[in-house]
This record gives C-alpha cells, sequence and structure tokens, in this order.
C-alpha cells in the first residue's frame, strides 16, 4: 500500500468513528429516574447501557486519536516503523491497523 492509500484508509476509519460517534450520543443521554415512569430492573438496565455507551465512546476517543497520531507520522515520513526497534511494520499490519506503532516482534514481547 502507498501512503497515499493508507491516508484513505485512516480517513475511512475516522469517517466511521464520527459515524458510530452520532449513532452513541443517544444512549449516552441522562437517565431518567423517576420510579413512577419505569421499574428499578429498567432502570438499572438504562443506567448499564448508559454506562456501556460511555466506555464506546472512550474506546472510540482513543482509536480517533491513535488514527491522528498515525496521520502524523504520515506527515513526519515516520509512519510505518516501530516505535520500539526501528524495523518497518509489514504491510498487512498497517492494513489492518493503520495506528499500529509497533511490529508484531516487538508487540509480542
Amino acid at each position: 500500500m502507498t501512503n497515499k492509500d493508507y491516508r484513505k484508509l485512516i480517513a475511512a476509519r475516522l469517517d466511521a468513528l464520527d459515524a458510530e460517534d452520532a449513532r452513541g450520543r443517544e444512549a449516552q443521554s441522562v437517565v431518567t429516574l423517576d420510579q413512577q415512569a419505569v421499574g428499578r430492573l429498567s432502570r438499572q438496565d438504562a443506567l448499564l447501557g448508559q454506562s456501556m455507551a460511555k466506555a464506546a465512546q472512550t474506546r472510540r476517543d482513543a482509536q480517533r486519536k491513535a488514527l491522528r497520531a498515525a496521520l502524523q507520522r504520515l506527515d513526519a515520513g515516520e509512519f510505518g516503523y516501530c516505535d520500539d526497534c526501528g524495523e518497518e511494520i509489514t504491510p498487512a499490519r498497517l492494513a489492518l491497523d493503520p495506528a499500529v506503532t509497533r511490529c508484531i516482534s516487538c508487540a509480542s514481547g
């Protein structure tokens, strides 16, 4: 893959994260705790759903940050090299996750 291909892949992943954000906003909204409106178990389910939605948002934010860092590495000419050993990261690994910063050898310990 070329740098242009990686940029397209990263842009597509960022767009997908934005779309997931839009779908997740409602699930993160404030849960109504009016006991007359819903039973205790329904409220607990709603709170659990809200908590899971917030955790998913945190993961998406971390992915977004990692993808933006990958774009910065592309701009700096440092994309595709392991942060630990300096060797090239295989194109297949980068195609699966363009945000990776370590080769498979260093990542596996």
